[in-house]
This record gives structure tokens, sequence and C-alpha cells, in this order.
């Protein structure tokens, strides 16, 4: 690992709000009838936020529309014209689980630039931290296709916007949702200014994520894959962010962290066998808030990715926003 010094008179980030990233047009995305990754994720959780009275006190940060300039340093030129042109055209199947309508290919450019208005929000010091609640997902999205609900790889996308436009160095992703995110490991795979870490139930969807996968050329050793068995639960997690990926990531020290923060390892989450509830995710949010605080003055971008129970989706997004927002104090498991 690389050591990486610090600019020294950091400015404070206490007292900054925590930015939400949302969008009524995020809804329209047509996954197809009886879809996993529908609609209610989002208006559920939205309406969740809001009658707890979680909303009113998160700082609401605008998506813009990106230059297809920023698609193309993650995404194949061709492969993005595709998918606009079957838009165009009504809509089909991308990848046997990812169907896109007529309005998708708007709505996915919306919700990469969400994430790029999240890493503008906090770069410029407007919030401290953000969680984007964006539809369609990401982390599966790989250089020239589609896979897995996931048309284009937002967090990828930020992840080289906050490096060309903000000269950021060293970042990091931290993948925690139930299935490997194999279209960013893809993306980043010789690249060793991006260290990507994902824990996942393994053997399971892609297929993908064993220890074995560890980056290739410059960037080996800069792919970490933490593979899960199915029936862990929040013990074996926070075993694992507090022993294994802690240490790795401090002595990795980047200098902005992203979360690719899929809440579909949740126990009453209907499409896998992982035993998670909400204190471990408030739990695994307080280790990265750490790093995040230790490393990089606080610079945290959150982007949701997987997730398929509305209620169990929404209460963990709850606590994961509480952890953000510091109104969480230490749990004990």
């Amino acid at each position: 690992m690389r050591g990486n010094k610090k600019k020294e008179n950091k400015k404070n980030c206490k007292g900054l709000p925590t930015g939400l990233i949302y969008h009524p047009d995020y809804l329209k995305h047509d996954s197809g009838q009886n879809h996993p990754e529908s609609s209610e994720r989002l208006s559920r959780l939205v309406e969740h936020l809001e009658k707890g009275g979680l909303l009113s006190k998160l700082k609401r940060v605008g998506p813009c529309v990106p230059s297809i300039k920023w698609l193309e340093k993650v995404h194949a030129p061709e492969y993005i014209k595709m998918v606009e042109e079957v838009c165009e055209r009504g809509g089909a199947m991308l990848d046997p689980d990812t169907r896109v309508g007529p309005e998708s290919y708007g709505i996915a450019l919306l919700a990469a630039g969400g994430v790029m208005a999240a890493v503008d929000a906090v770069m410029e010091k407007k919030v401290k931290n953000a969680f984007c609640a964006v539809r369609p997902p990401g982390h599966h999205a790989e250089r020239d296709k589609a896979m897995g609900f996931c048309i284009f790889n937002n967090l990828a996308i930020a992840c080289r916007y906050v490096q060309n436009k903000y000269g950021i160095k060293k970042a990091m992703i931290i993948d925690w949702d139930v299935h490997h995110g194999n279209g960013t490991q893809k993306i980043f795979w010789t690249d060793p200014s991006v260290f990507y870490i994902s824990v996942h139930q393994f053997p399971f969807y892609p297929g993908s994520g064993g220890e074995n996968e560890v980056g290739e050329g410059e960037g080996e050793g800069f792919t970490f894959n933490l593979p899960m068995y199915a029936g862990s639960g929040d013990v074996e997690y926070i075993e694992a962010f507090e022993n294994i990926l802690y240490p790795l990531a401090r002595k990795y020290d980047p200098d902005f962290l992203f979360i690719s923060a899929g809440f579909d390892g949740h126990k009453d989450d209907p499409l896998a066998q992982i035993d998670l509830s909400e204190v471990g995710y408030s739990r695994m949010t307080q280790v990265v808030t750490r790093l995040a605080a230790e490393c990089c003055e606080d610079r945290l971008v959150s982007v949701l990715e997987g997730g398929y129970n509305p209620l169990s989706t929404a209460s963990s997004v709850e606590e994961h926003i509480l952890v953000l927002m510091n109104k969480k104090d230490q749990e004990a498991v």
C-alpha cells in the first residue's frame, strides 16, 4: 500500500448537514411488471424518512444531467449510444434481468448525475457527506454491458469525476451490497488509484468476488474481496469490518470514500441469505464514517444499490443516515 501525506489545516466539517440526493423522476424507470427493482423501493423510502421527520433534517441536493464525456470515462461510447437508441425505440431487455423503458436512458443519466452532484456538494463543503437515493442501481454495470438491474455504473462514474475534476489521488469504494460488484471491480481492475473492497455473499450471483481476485498489473493488491457465507449476520459482518476492513482501509489512507450501499443483506430481504439487521448496518456505517474522519476530511458519498424489501430497506437506510448525521451512538452487539 502507498502512504499519502494529508494536507494540514483541514477545513472543519463539524456542523455541516448530511446531503440527500433524490428526484421523483427516479420513480419513472420502468423495470418491468413484478420486478424486484421497482419504484416502490424509493417511494417507500422517502415516505419513511418523511414520516419519521428525518427528511426535513437533510440538505436536499438536486441531481444534474451529466455530460456524456463523464460516462465515457467508464463506459464504451457505443454502449451508451445503444442504450439511448433502445430506449428511444420503446425499451427492451438489455440482459435477462435488466429491462429498460422509453424513459430509462434519461433517468439512468440522472442517477449518475445525482452521485456527481453529491460529490460536488461534499467537495465544496456544502454538506459533510451525502446519501444518494437513486435508481437504477449501478455496481453490476460493466464497461460495455448492462447486468443485474444496472445500466450505468453510477458510483464508478462519480469516482472518475472526483478524480478528474478535483484532483483526488486515492479513492476507496466499500461495497457491502449482498451481491459482488463485478462491474465496479472490472472497471478499476488495473488501477491503483482506486481501492475496491467488497463484502458479499459467496458463492452467489454474479459468481465473481472470490478471495483470489485481487487486481492485475499496477492494480494488483487494490481489489479486496471478503466473501461471506450464507447465514452470516451482524456479528460476522461487524467483526469483518472492525478487524479486517478497517485496518486495510486505514493503511491505504484514501482521499475520498464511496459506499456502494446495498441493503439486500437484510434478514428480511427476499433475494439473499444474509442475516443482517438495522443494527448491523448502523455499526458498519460507523466504521466507514470513522475512516472518513480519520483519512479524508469526512469526504464520503453513499450510493443506494440493492435492497428489495421496501420496509427493511427503508428502516436500514434510516439507521445508515442517522450515523452519517452523527446522530447514533455506538451500539453493542
